[in-house]
């Protein structure tokens, strides 16, 4: 019986340290994936379409007069966006851009769990008087102030002035001279 308690509390601590990173992962992945298969076979509402304008700075860039199918993501504003088609139009990236809420909403869930998790909401102390907030470790940091002073040395330092300059008394060949002869 302790063998299974242990061995339960063990797997609940696991779960806590990792468990819900994987699981947020793996929901991620999976909300990707539907979106990708709705992209692919164009099953999405073209008036949500975001568009993105990029200029490019590249010499004889080929203008294109239709959009292609383009992967990739962005986040903007703490909102991730899904790259859908792309065209190049008088010199600029034109993107169009698909909100992804699935993922938004997942990853705002995930941050807000670590938060709870992890006991950083912000506590405000509604007394009056001298009451502080709780710090944080993480936030406290030791400053230390180094401050050197130069001047002190300034005034020992003499200035050192070279204006001899020598020249070798036999001029350098730069080509070798006759071979020995064998």
């Amino acid at each position: 019986m302790k063998r299974i308690a242990s061995i339960l509390l063990l797997a609940i601590f696991l779960f806590n340290w990792f468990g819900y990173r994987l699981l947020s992962d793996y929901l991620q992945h999976r909300a990707d994936a539907a979106l990708e298969a709705k992209l692919d076979q164009d099953n999405y509402d073209e008036s949500q379409l975001v568009e993105m304008r990029i200029p490019l700075n590249l010499p004889y860039v080929t203008n294109h007069s239709d959009f292609e199918r383009f992967d990739g993501e962005a986040e903007v504003g703490g909102i991730q966006y899904k790259y859908v088609k792309r065209k190049i139009e008088r010199g600029e990236l034109v993107i169009l851009c698909l909100p992804n809420q699935a993922k938004t909403k997942l990853l705002s869930a995930r941050d807000d769990f670590f938060k709870l998790v992890n006991d950083l909401q912000q506590t405000q102390n509604k007394k009056s008087g001298n009451s502080t907030a709780p710090k944080s470790p993480a936030t406290e940091y030791f400053q230390q102030n180094t401050e050197f002073a130069i001047a002190q040395w300034a005034g020992s330092l003499q200035p050192y002035a070279c204006n001899k300059v020598n020249f070798p008394a036999t001029p350098v060949l730069t080509s070798p001279g006759q071979p020995p002869e064998c």
